[in-house]
């Protein structure tokens, strides 16, 4: 399941993940909010929490990440992935390079951090 977080500013976008993520969680939640966003600023910045509920992805997802992504490759100003997941943390380093804006990785205990990054000036 993927959820919006309400605490971020206008140009942020913030999800958190619990539980199993499934292709239709992009596509009724994620998608449609990034899709909405892009229509009121040139640029996003995207939060994406994968905590300690944060159990996996279905294929689906994954593919749906993918395609998000790239079909919106100019889009993101910041990336913060939030997650104590190895090889989620590892599969950012890796391709983080490919993306243009700028990517970090935190640890859970680190999600404070990475709000504060990702919305700062």
């Amino acid at each position: 399941m993927i959820e919006l977080m309400d605490d971020l500013p206008s140009n942020v976008l913030g999800f958190s993940a619990r539980g199993k993520v499934t292709g239709g969680d992009y596509e009724q939640v994620l998608i449609p909010a990034v899709e909405a966003k892009l229509k009121e600023h040139p640029k996003v910045r995207l939060l994406y929490h994968l905590g300690a509920q944060f159990e996996g992805f279905e294929a689906e997802a994954l593919w749906d990440d993918a395609k998000v992504g790239l079909h919106h490759l100019n889009d993101w100003e910041r990336i913060a992935v939030v997650s104590d997941t190895g090889w989620i943390r590892g599969a950012v380093k890796v391709f983080g390079f490919a993306m243009p804006g700028r990517i970090r990785t935190f640890a859970d205990a680190e999600l404070a951090e990475a709000k504060d990054w990702i919305a700062e000036a």
